[in-house]
Formats: C-alpha cells, sequence, structure tokens
C-alpha cells in the first residue's frame, strides 16, 4: 500500500509533466497514423529485389544540396525510430514507425538488415496491407 501512496503523490507533484507526455504520445501517434502509411508507400515496389542498395535520388547532386538533405534526412531517420521506440509502450505503430526510421537512416549494414527485417512475415503483411489501402502494390522480394 506504501509503494501505490507514494505513486499517486509522485503523480500529483508532476502532474504538468505526466500531462505533457500524455499529450506528446497523443501527437506523435496521430504522427504516426498519417506518416507512416505515406512512407511505406513511398517505397518502390522492387527495393528489396534489389542485391545492392538502389543509388540515391541526390547522391550526383551538389555536396552544398547534397549533405544537408542527408543530414535532414537522418535526423528524421533518428526522430522515427524514436518514435517507433517510445510507441512500442505507448499507442501507435511503433514497428512501422522504426521501420520508417530505418529506412530513413544511413548506417553501415543497413540494407542487408533492412532486407532481413522485411522478410519478417508479420511485418511484411503490415507493409503490404498499408500499400494496398494506399492503392499501392505489395512489395516484391
Amino acid at each position: 500500500m506504501h509503494l501505490i501512496e507514494t505513486l499517486l503523490a509522485w503523480a500529483e507533484a508532476n502532474e504538468m509533466l505526466l500531462t505533457a507526455l500524455a499529450l506528446s504520445s497523443a501527437l506523435v501517434f496521430a504522427v504516426s497514423l498519417l506518416t507512416v502509411p505515406w512512407f511505406v508507400a513511398r517505397i518502390p515496389v522492387d527495393y528489396f529485389r534489389e542485391v545492392e542498395r538502389p543509388v540515391l535520388p541526390w547522391a550526383n547532386r551538389h555536396p552544398a544540396i547534397r549533405w544537408p538533405l542527408l543530414v535532414i534526412k537522418n535526423l528524421a531517420g533518428l526522430l522515427f525510430m524514436a518514435a517507433g521506440i517510445a510507441m512500442l509502450v505507448l499507442p501507435g505503430q511503433g514497428l512501422l514507425t522504426m521501420l520508417a526510421g530505418i529506412i530513413l537512416m544511413d548506417f553501415p549494414g543497413k540494407f542487408r538488415f533492412e532486407r532481413w527485417l522485411i522478410r519478417q512475415p508479420a511485418l511484411l503483411d503490415a507493409i503490404n496491407w498499408l500499400r494496398r489501402r494506399r492503392g499501392r502494390p505489395p512489395l516484391r522480394l
């Protein structure tokens, strides 16, 4: 009983923090419902069939354009990963959000990891379901 009283006292003392966490959780949930299906629908159908990673659209751009785009893309990927990890315990599409973050980020071994991850039946089914809802064909492995 002492633990419950302690937790209630802590909750009362940190009401603003708990409210901010609840609001940010709701916001992340809403944003993930809108953005994850959009990202999933934009994955090329044959992206995972390639033996090597496809060339990025901006790979041949001037470094003054390419580097800021890469930094923004990687920061967005980190944000999606953090949100996905949080959604494993909060409401939201945690695994799909994490996949979107992984696809956005650049790191050694990424393409091999993506190919392994996408071959997990539950994840592939969820992605193809989202693609179907967006009128896109299923991913070909």
